[in-house]
C-alpha cells in the first residue's frame, strides 16, 4: 500500500533535485524512498557543517602531493617580486 507524505521546501531545491534524479536515470520520489529505506536501516541521520571532498578534488589533492613528494611541479621561494617575475619570464 502506497501512502503520501507532504514535505515543504524551497522551489529552486526542488527542481534542482528533480534533475539530478533524472540525470541519474531517478525520480524524485525513487530517491526519497531510498533515502527512508536507508534511514530506517540504519537509524541514524547524518549531519555536517564541514563540507565533503569530491572525489575529483581528493584526486587533485593526491596527485599535488605525490609532486611535491618527488619534487615536481615546485616554484623556489622568491624573497622579491621581481625574482619571482624573473622565474616565471624565464
Amino acid at each position: 500500500m502506497k501512502t503520501i507524505i507532504n514535505i515543504k521546501t524551497d522551489k529552486q531545491v526542488k527542481e534542482n533535485a528533480q534533475k539530478v534524479a533524472a540525470d541519474l536515470g531517478l525520480t524524485l520520489s525513487a530517491v526519497i524512498n531510498a533515502s527512508l529505506k536507508q534511514f530506517i536501516r540504519s537509524k541514524e541521520v547524518y549531519f555536517s557543517a564541514i563540507p565533503r571532498m569530491t572525489p575529483e578534488l581528493e584526486e587533485l589533492i593526491g596527485s599535488v602531493k605525490k609532486d611535491y613528494v618527488l619534487g615536481k611541479n615546485i616554484s623556489p621561494v622568491f624573497s622579491s617580486a621581481k625574482e619571482a617575475l624573473d622565474y616565471l619570464n624565464s
